[in-house]
């Protein structure tokens, strides 16, 4: 069991490695999202960048990096918590991508399709709650923290099992947000449909 563990955190870091939001720019002709708008290679500022096409393909793109290595891992029955290292390792790929010179993105999206084999449910509080944040405050980075954060509270509710892998996985993507609060607490963060140069 730990041999298969160890060969699932190596596909999943493989796997997240595989950086859509700069595929999708070279496919779409787009600047480099590692240094163009907010230098996040993320959706968000690929849909500054292209729009929301481009911006589609790479939202779609991250989370299948996500639920494919974890999906294949519960069918391999790996424990609860063995399926929370190969959603970090998956997250660590998107983060510290092998291909491009280890200059990622946030993971929020790779996250959620980790999170997404627990349930539909999970996954449509998560939504709710980012698109309501970011409906209220125009701050996506704010409602990835709140969704994220409030994401081991909804596991509990829903398949109490798995409260410990997402709290995992939670605290990695809520760090890895560090400066994106600090800009927050004092007003400098830029809002989801704010055009230019912005942070991320």
């Amino acid at each position: 069991m730990i041999a298969l563990l160890i060969l699932m955190i190596g596909v999943a870091y493989l796997c997240g490695s595989l950086s859509s939001a700069i595929i999708v720019c070279r496919l779409f002709g787009l600047p480099d999202p590692r240094s163009s708008g907010s230098n996040n290679p993320g959706a968000t500022n690929v849909y500054r960048l292209g729009g929301r096409i481009p911006a589609a393909l790479v939202l779609v793109a991250d989370i299948l990096k996500g639920t494919l290595p974890v999906y294949t891992s519960y069918f391999l029955e790996l424990s609860p918590p063995m399926l929370g290292m190969v959603a970090i390792a998956a997250c660590l790929g998107h983060i510290f991508p092998l291909y491009f010179g280890f200059k990622g993105g946030k993971a929020v999206a790779t996250a959620f399709g980790a999170m997404l084999p627990i349930g539909l449910d999970l996954a449509g509080m998560l939504i709710a709650t980012w698109i309501l944040v970011v409906f209220i405050t125009g701050y996506s980075s704010l409602g990835a923290i709140l969704a994220v954060g409030l994401a081991p509270l909804f596991t509990w509710f829903i398949k109490p099992v798995y409260t410990l892998p997402v709290a995992m996985l939670s605290l990695l993507i809520i760090f890895r947000h560090r400066e994106n609060i600090q800009r927050l607490l004092t007003g400098k963060e830029g809002k989801v449909w704010a055009k230019g140069k912005v942070k991320e």
